[in-house]
């Protein structure tokens, strides 16, 4: 599969099947993460891999309703190691380095055959506790990973030309 299909097919996996992710696979999901760039190359996360079934429903239960991700049989959680760093322009850099990478994991896990769904409407402090993250870091986004048991449902996007301008807005 090349890199636009993957972009193009890749879809939010909400439904999981009860069969473990093969570690070959989770290491290449893994390596995909390390390998993409942050700010001044800091690479300052973490990623817990939750598969223990009971940690995971605890992730799940302080979700906003996405009780899949007690299904899935990986969630990994990406965790800002210095989350006081700051891009020139003031913007948090620890959330655009962990989207990044964590958009990396997506389209790695799709390319190699398993689904993803990026969760973000989840309770970050207590994420925290769960996952004993020391009190100066935090938990940004987790992910859902495993082998879908439905398809993602497509939702459009919109054409080229309502979000590309060229030299000006």
């Amino acid at each position: 599969m090349d890199v636009l299909e993957a972009i193009r097919t890749r879809r939010s996996i909400r439904s999981y099947l009860a069969r473990e992710v093969e570690q070959e696979k989770l290491n290449q999901v893994l390596e995909a993460a390390r390998l993409a760039p942050s700010g001044a190359n800091r690479q300052a996360y973490k990623f817990i891999v939750v598969r223990d079934t009971h940690v995971r429903k605890q992730l799940a239960g302080i979700t906003r309703g996405q009780n899949f991700v007690a299904e899935a049989p990986v969630v990994i959680a990406a965790v800002a190691t210095d989350p006081t760093v700051t891009t020139g322009s003031g913007e948090p850099a620890h959330r655009i380095d962990i989207a990044i990478a964590v958009d990396h994991m997506t389209l790695a896990a799709h390319a190699l055959g398993l689904g993803t769904c990026w969760i973000g409407a989840f309770d970050q402090h207590r994420a925290e506790r769960i996952l004993a993250v020391p009190k100066s870091m935090e938990v940004v986004v987790l992910l859902a990973l495993g082998y879908a048991a439905k398809e993602g449902v497509f939702r459009g996007r919109k054409p080229v030309e309502e979000i590309v301008s060229y030299d000006r807005y």
